[in-house]
Formats: structure tokens, sequence, C-alpha cells
């Protein structure tokens, strides 16, 4: 009996050209973050290898650079326009930048399959950035408590923190830039996404707990919602 490789569940998070005809392509699958080259990129497995397009890929090859053997579309390609656009493309680099390579994190790759289709629903694209960008470091071992300070102690509604990173939120009573006020906190503790303040601050939150893994390269994701 012949056997058939098994194809894995992945989405291309970026492709360019790579010598003659192909391509190199960064896959998130649930086995983690994979690079392989994909040969005759110009045919029909080219017209495939397109972020947002949920594939089934059998990858060959034991190093760090994989070959693409098989790929084919596993599934309705998610459909993104404007800043739904932009906000996907956010999500990819922010996986490229972060998730190791062949680290697998099963949680990442559900929870941004489901972030696509609600990007492509129309769904606010704050909250599903924050959420993302939260589960993100979480499963990476970066996440920290909302509700708790670094000493254990519950955050207090009128109290005044600044975070320090990989470690969590530290209560201060001195005035200085980039200060969460409790109750933004504990809005954010229970994804409270209607409490005054809360999203502009998990914003900002989450950049500075994002900036310190992102070695003080910007993002140019980001730009794209700057243009007018």
């Amino acid at each position: 009996m012949s056997h058939v490789p098994i194809g894995q569940l992945a989405y291309v998070l970026h492709s360019r050209a790579y010598r003659e005809s192909s391509a190199l392509v960064d896959f998130l699958t649930p086995q983690g973050r994979l690079r392989a080259v994909l040969r005759s990129a110009r045919g029909k497995a080219g017209t495939l290898a397109r972020p947002f397009v949920p594939l089934e890929v059998e990858f060959r090859g034991r190093g760090e650079l994989k070959n693409v053997g098989r790929m084919e579309s596993s599934g309705t390609s998610t459909w993104l326009v404007g800043e739904a656009l932009f906000s996907g493309l956010y999500l990819n680099e922010l996986l490229i930048r972060l998730l190791p390579s062949e680290d697998p994190h099963p949680g990442v790759f559900d929870h941004y399959a489901a972030t696509l289709l609600a990007l492509a629903e129309g769904r606010p694209l704050e909250p599903l950035l924050r959420s993302f960008e939260w589960r993100l470091l979480d499963d990476l071992g970066y996440g920290f408590a909302l509700s708790t300070d670094i000493h254990g102690d519950a955050v207090a509604p009128d109290g005044l923190y600044r975070l320090q990173v990989d470690a969590g939120l530290e209560r201060v009573y001195l005035l200085q830039p980039g200060l969460f006020n409790g109750t933004e906190l504990l809005a954010m503790s229970e994804a409270d996404w209607t409490a005054p303040g809360a999203l502009s601050a998990a914003k900002r939150l989450m950049r500075q707990a994002l900036a310190v893994h992102l070695g003080g390269r910007p993002l140019v994701s980001r730009e794209l919602f700057r243009k007018p």
C-alpha cells in the first residue's frame, strides 16, 4: 500500500520571490511558523500562496527550510478589504516577528483563523486586535495579570499602574507618562470594551508589552493605518 503524505492546515503569512520561478513562503500551521520553498510559484500553486486562504500543505524536508510538496485549498478564502485587510496584514507581521520557527502553538493558529473570519464579517476591529495581541503574548509566555499587580494585590479601581514588561503591573503613587488607571485595567480583564477608555488604554498597554519583543524595529503594517 503506497504511503500518502499527510498535509498540515496552514495559512500563508508572507511570500516573496526566490531564485528563478520559486517563492520563499512563511506559513502559519498548528505546529508553528514554517518557512518553505514553493517551486513553480507562477503556476496553480502560486495562485494559492496568498494570505488569508485556508490551505492543506504537505511539507518535505527535515531542515529549517522545508519544501512544499503539495498545496491545496482547504476551505473558503477569507475576503478582507479596507481596514480589515490592514488588520489581517498586521496579524501576519506580528506572527512573523514574534512566533519562533517550528514552535507549536495550536491555540494561536485557531485564534488566528477565528479572527480572520470575524474581520471578514465586519466585526469591530479594535477588540479583535487587542484580543489577538493578548492571546499571542500569553501563549508565548509573556502574559501578565490584569486584575492583580506584581505583588499579588488586587488592582484598585482608583489606583494608577505602570507596566513592568515581563513582570506585570506595578502600582505607583506619582503621576508620570504612560500610566494606566485601575478602572481601565479591570475592564480589560473582563474584556468589557464598553467601559470608557478601556479600548484606548488596551492599545497603549499592548504597544508597551509588544515593544520589547519587537526589538525596536517598527511594524510596517502599522503605517497602513496612518495613510489617508
